[in-house]
C-alpha cells in the first residue's frame, strides 16, 4: 500500500491515476495552511489518520505502516514540505521510503527533500513520474547508498549542472545537462575523484570552497556566482551549495546545484547599461534644453557662445567646450571656450596644423564627427594627443553651427567619459548647433530691427552668372530686385522687374537657365515685365542670412549694385566675404551710416490716409464693416458694389488699389505712390 500525502483541496490528487492501475493508492488530505504557535509554523495535519488499506478515500480503521509514503505537493512552501516530513518521520522513522512530489519543478524543493533525507524527488509532470515513485518504494537502494539518491535527485530537478561534493573539495558525483558537457573538454565521469584546484584557478577554488565550508559549518544553503572556463571563454554561472547530513565515506558533503546565468547576466548587464546611457541622455537632453532656453534672450553672438560653453561644463557631463568661427580668409580661429581640460584648451588656440583637422572638416562639410575614443583613434595630432592625455580627455564631437546655407562655426566639446557621445545625444548636439545657427542669425536680425541707425554697405559686382546679368548684357535691360524672401515651404522666392524687355522673351531665357530652378511670370506690360524666381544660389539669401536687410539690387549692362543695411557691430568683412562666394568679383564700394526716422503709429496712419483716394477708402470701410473680410464672408463683393452704385469690376479695382497702397506702407520703405487718375 502506497499512502499519498496530498495538500490539494478535498483531496484532489494528481498521482491517484497515475498510481491506482499499477499499486494499491490510499490518498490522505492535510490542511497546508500555517497556524501560528509560538515562533514555530506547522501545518494542521490533525491526527491524520493512516487508513487500512481502502484504496477509495480517507476512511479509517486499523492503523498499518504503509510500503511508501508520497507527499504529493501543490502548495510549493519548502516550510510546508519541511513539516510534513518531520511529522512523516515522527510517525513510521526510517523505515518507510518517502518520496516528495510537486505539481511543478522546483529546485528549492528538491533540496529541502535533499537536507530532510527523503529518499527520493520527483515532479508529477515528468513522464516517468509513476514508475519512478513505484521504483523508490519497492527498492532499498536509496536507504543503502545516499548518493544514488543525490545523484537521482540532481539528474532529473537541474537542466546545467549537479554534484556531489565531500567537505575536502573534491567531486564525488557529476551530472551536467547535454548542452553543458559539450563546453568541456573533461566528461562528468572524469572528472569525479579531481579536487577543485584542478577545475579552477586556485583564488577561485578557494573561494568556491569557503562556500562549501560556510554551508556545511551553518547548515544553511549558500548561493554564489562564479566563472568557469570552456572551451567558448569563461561562463557565469550561480550556484546553489545544499548541505548534506549524511556522511559520504565517512565525510561531510553538500550537493553542488549549477546553473547558467551567461544570457542573464549579459541582459542584465546590457540593462544596466541601457538605463545608464538612457539616465545621461536625459541629463543631456536636459542641458540641451536650458542652453536652448537662454539662446532666446541672448543679447548678442557673443553672449550665446560663451553661454553654451559655460552650461555645458557646468552640467559636470563634459570636461570642455569651445567655439571656433569663420574669420574674414575664410579659415577658422578660436573665439571662445570654457571647462577644466586647460591644457587641451589652450593647445587649441596655439596650434598650426598643416593637414585638416575635425572641426575644420566639420566646418567644410556641415556634418556632427564624434569620436569616442580618442587616445585609440590617432586621429589627433601629437600635440593635442599629449594635452588629451593631461587632461584625461576620451571622447570629442565637433557640431555645426549652422542656418540654412550658413555656417558660422564650429562647437566643439570634450569628455571625459569613453563612449560619451552615442548616436542620440550626437542627434541632440546637432540640434543644439542648429539652434545656435538660428540664435545668431535672429540675434543679427533683432540688431538690425531696433537700431537707430544703421550701416548701409553698396557692393559693385562685375559680371555673374545669375540670370539678371546675363539679360542685361544681352538685351541692354535693367533687372531690379522688388523683393527676396522665404516662402512656408522653406523655398526663397524672388520678385524681379525688368525694364527694356518682353514677358515672353524673358520667360524663355529663365526656363533656359541654369541657375533657375523654378520661375512664373507675373506681370507683362510694354516693355517691362516682373517674374518670380526660384534659384538654386542666391546672393541675396546669402546676404540676409548673415542679418542684412537688402535695400536695392540693380543689374544694369552686366554691372550690379547691391545696397544692403547692417547693424552698427556687423562684421562688415565676413558678410563682403559670404557675398564674394557667389559672385566673384565683389567689391565694397561704400561704407556709410545712416539714421532711422522714427515714426508713430498715427503718422502711418495719416501717411497712408493721405496717399488713399476717397473711392479707395470709402471702398476699403464699406468692405471692412461689411465683413467683406470675414470667413465667411457676411458681404459679397456685388453687395458692397451695390452699396456703392457702381459696377463690381469698378469696386474690385478701388478695394485692390487701397489694399496696395495700405500694404505698400507696411512692406517698403516709403509707401507706394498714388496711381495716376485715382
Amino acid at each position: 500500500m502506497i499512502v499519498v500525502i496530498t495538500t490539494a483541496s478535498r483531496g484532489e490528487s494528481r498521482l491517484r491515476e497515475r498510481l491506482g492501475g499499477k499499486a494499491n493508492v490510499v490518498v490522505q488530505p492535510v490542511d497546508p495552511d500555517l497556524e501560528e504557535n509560538g515562533d514555530d509554523h506547522d501545518p494542521d495535519l490533525g491526527s491524520m489518520p493512516v487508513p487500512d488499506g481502502s484504496s477509495t478515500g480517507t476512511g479509517t480503521g486499523t492503523a498499518t505502516v504503509p510500503d511508501g509514503l508520497v507527499i504529493e505537493l501543490r502548495d510549493p512552501r519548502p516550510e510546508v514540505l519541511e513539516a510534513l516530513l518531520t511529522r512523516m518521520d515522527d510517525e513510521f522513522g526510517d523505515g518507510v521510503p518517502t518520496i516528495v512530489s510537486s505539481w511543478s519543478g522546483s529546485e528549492e524543493l528538491a533540496a529541502t527533500a535533499v537536507r530532510a533525507d527523503a529518499d527520493d524527488y520527483v515532479p508529477i509532470e515528468g513522464k516517468d513520474s509513476a514508475d519512478r515513485i513505484l521504483e523508490t518504494v519497492s527498492s532499498g537502494l536509496e536507504r543503502s547508498d545516499p548518493s544514488v539518491k543525490f545523484h537521482r535527485i540532481i539528474a532529473e530537478e537541474l537542466p546545467d549542472e549537479a554534484f556531489v561534493i565531500s567537505e575536502d573539495g573534491t567531486y564525488l558525483e557529476s551530472k551536467m545537462s547535454s548542452d553543458s558537457v559539450a563546453l568541456y573538454t573533461i566528461s562528468p565521469s572524469e572528472l569525479t575523484g579531481n579536487h577543485l584546484t584542478d577545475a579552477f584557478p586556485e583564488e577561485e577554488a578557494e573561494r568556491l570552497m569557503a562556500c562549501i565550508e560556510r554551508a556545511i559549518a551553518t547548515e544553511e544553503i549558500q548561493t554564489i556566482e562564479y566563472d568557469a572556463p570552456t572551451v567558448e571563454g569563461p561562463r557565469r554561472f550561480e550556484g546553489r551549495v545544499v548541505p548534506v547530513d549524511e556522511r559520504i565515506d565517512g565525510k561531510r558533503a553538500v550537493v553542488w546545484l549549477a546553473r547558467d546565468i551567461t544570457e542573464r547576466v549579459e541582459r542584465e548587464r546590457q540593462l544596466r547599461s541601457q538605463r545608464a546611457e538612457l539616465e545621461t541622455l536625459n541629463r543631456i537632453n536636459a542641458v540641451v534644453r536650458q542652453v536652448i532656453e537662454t539662446l532666446v534672450e541672448a543679447p548678442t553672438r557673443e553672449a550665446i557662445e560663451c553661454d553654451v560653453c559655460e552650461q555645458l561644463v557646468a552640467s559636470e557631463l563634459y570636461s570642455g567646450s569651445w567655439i571656433v568661427g569663420r574669420t574674414g580668409e575664410g579659415s577658422l580661429s578660436y573665439r571662445t571656450g570654457a571647462g577644466d581640460a586647460e591644457t587641451y584648451l589652450e593647445r587649441v588656440q596655439e596650434i598650426d596644423i598643416e593637414h585638416e583637422r575635425p572641426v575644420e572638416r566639420v566646418g567644410r562639410t556641415g556634418e556632427v564627427e564624434a569620436v569616442n575614443h580618442v587616445l585609440e583613434s590617432n586621429s589627433l595630432p601629437d600635440e593635442l594627443e599629449e594635452a588629451a592625455r593631461e587632461d584625461e580627455v576620451h571622447a570629442a564631437i565637433s557640431v555645426p553651427i549652422i542656418y540654412e546655407d550658413v555656417t558660422y562655426g564650429v562647437l566643439s566639446v570634450l569628455a571625459s567619459r569613453e563612449d560619451a557621445f552615442s548616436e542620440s545625444e550626437q542627434a541632440g548636439f546637432e540640434l543644439l548647433g542648429e539652434t545656435m545657427g538660428f540664435a545668431i542669425m535672429a540675434v543679427r536680425n533683432r540688431q538690425l530691427l531696433f537700431a537707430d541707425s544703421v550701416v548701409e554697405l553698396e557692393f559693385r559686382i562685375d559680371g555673374g552668372d545669375s540670370l539678371s546679368f546675363d539679360l542685361s548684357e544681352e538685351y541692354g535691360c535693367t533687372c531690379s530686385l522688388e523683393w527676396a524672401g522665404t516662402g512656408t515651404n522653406g523655398r526663397t522666392y524672388q520678385f524681379v522687374n525688368i525694364d527694356g524687355l518682353g514677358g515672353e522673351t524673358v520667360l524663355e531665357e529663365a526656363r533656359n537657365h541654369e541657375s533657375i530652378e523654378e520661375c512664373r511670370l507675373i506681370y507683362d506690360g510694354n516693355e517691362q515685365c516682373t517674374l518670380e524666381l526660384r534659384l538654386s544660389e542666391s546672393g541675396v539669401r546669402t546676404l540676409a542670412n548673415h542679418g542684412a536687410t537688402i535695400r536695392d539690387v540693380t543689374v544694369s549692362d552686366g554691372v550690379g549694385t547691391c545696397l544692403v543695411e547692417v547693424p552698427q557691430n556687423a562684421d562688415v568683412r565676413e558678410i563682403a566675404d559670404a557675398l564674394s562666394l557667389v559672385y566673384e568679383n565683389t567689391e565694397l564700394v561704400a561704407r556709410r551710416e545712416v539714421d532711422r526716422p522714427v515714426r508713430t503709429a498715427s503718422e502711418r496712419r495719416d501717411r497712408i490716409l493721405d496717399e488713399l483716394t476717397d473711392r479707395q477708402l470709402t471702398t476699403l470701410r464699406l468692405a471692412y464693416y461689411g465683413g467683406f473680410f470675414d470667413w465667411p464672408r457676411e458681404s459679397t463683393g456685388e453687395e458692397i458694389a451695390e452699396m456703392m452704385d457702381v459696377s463690381p469690376p469698378t469696386m474690385h479695382q478701388h478695394l485692390r488699389k487701397g489694399l496696395k497702397t495700405v500694404l505698400g506702407e507696411f512692406f517698403e520703405e516709403h509707401g507706394p505712390a498714388p496711381d495716376e487718375g485715382e
